[in-house]
């Protein structure tokens, strides 16, 4: 009786989880690894469309580099030396973003693509896949930051409304409310007179505290204590003017209650959040996570077309004041390890248990 010949690079191979990873052509480990094939010489990515190479003849490698000291040529198929689609798109899509954030006024979309080398409707398409946002609105968030910039620079709002690249003040001023959150006379005064309406409550992760502007929630704060919680609240706005929340307003906060219990139900109320234009890319990439998901701070760099901006993305994550409904908690790192979290790692840890569980 024959016994099987066992092959020892085969049973490495099959042992290696990276080889299911193979098997499926998973691109969500572009770029992780790659692997080559001893009977074709040549080196793939996880994801390669070609047939699967029988595992006896795969090895891994954690770059291109040492692939091809291994002596292998790359993939003519999935050209691993080369940017992937997604990568290629984010390239173009940082490029279109420098070319917004320098010009005082809108781009035509035309244009915008042509610079792309996309098709209009295709390079729409993939801006708000990329960055979370329309080129329109994008714009529109730089320009808010670049009011913000000159109102503290500038001896009068109608300098500042001019520097920041409005024609006329009357434009600025219908618009003024959505760019700020408030008036700009309001906005250099740090928010002075500004109401805030807040109330605390007990959820399944300690106390919350939810506070509203006039355009939406502005706060969801998690903690232990009800009193630090509103010092913090004082810390974040400190020249608005407080309100304890009404009966009404009441019924508002149980419905975020509600919503941190069960995050899957969703929280259906008007969000007002203040940020750079950066920190609301990345607020709305957050966004874009579905429940009982998470993604690393290296993948939101590229979804929003910064690929180099980790570190600037995890500091807009800690910038965060509307907790859950601003997702950073499923934010992780390359490992899926745990990080830091504002309210607590453990608290990080039981939301993503909650969203498990739905």
């Amino acid at each position: 009786m024959k016994l099987p010949i066992i092959n020892a690079n085969e049973t490495t191979t099959k042992g290696d989880p990276r080889w299911k990873q193979v098997l499926a052509r998973d691109a969500t480990a572009e770029g992780k690894f790659f692997y080559s094939v001893k009977t074709t010489g040549v080196y793939c990515r996880p994801s390669c469309a070609s047939r699967p190479a029988r595992p006896e003849n795969v090895q891994f490698h954690n770059t291109i580099a040492e692939a091809e000291r291994a002596g292998f040529r790359p993939c003519k198929r999935c050209k691993p030396d080369q940017l992937t689609l997604a990568e290629q798109h984010s390239s173009r899509i940082e490029r279109v973003c420098r070319l917004i954030e320098a010009s005082e006024q809108p781009i035509r979309l035309e244009a915008l693509a042509n610079e792309a080398e996309l098709s209009v409707y295709h390079f729409h398409r993939v801006f708000k896949a990329v960055t979370g946002l329309t080129p329109k609105a994008y714009f529109t968030a730089h320009r808010a930051k670049r009011v913000r910039s000159e109102l503290h620079k500038n001896a009068t709002v109608t300098q500042a409304i001019y520097e920041a690249g409005y024609n006329t003040n009357s434009r600025f001023y219908a618009e003024s409310k959505k760019v700020l959150g408030m008036t700009p006379s309001k906005y250099r005064a740090g928010g002075k007179n500004m109401q805030i309406c807040f109330a605390t409550g007990q959820c399944a992760l300690g106390v919350v505290l939810v506070a509203s502007s006039v355009q939406g929630i502005c706060a969801i704060l998690l903690g232990d204590n009800p009193q630090k919680l509103v010092h913090n609240l004082l810390l974040t706005f400190p020249h608005a003017h407080l309100v304890s929340g009404d009966k009404t307003y009441e019924q508002q906060i149980a419905k975020v209650i509600a919503f941190v219990d069960m995050p899957a139900i969703g929280l259906n109320l008007p969000l007002d959040m203040r940020g750079t234009a950066f920190q609301q890319r990345v607020w709305q990439a957050l966004q874009d996570i579905p429940a009982g998901k998470t993604a690393s701070y290296t993948e939101i760099a590229k979804h929003i077309g910064s690929p180099k901006a980790v570190r600037a993305v995890a500091s807009a994550c800690a910038a965060n004041t509307i907790a859950v409904a601003i997702p950073c908690h499923r934010v992780v790192r390359s490992n899926g390890g745990l990080s830091g979290y504002r309210w607590g790692v453990e608290r990080k840890q039981a939301l993503l248990d909650l969203e498990q569980k739905k």
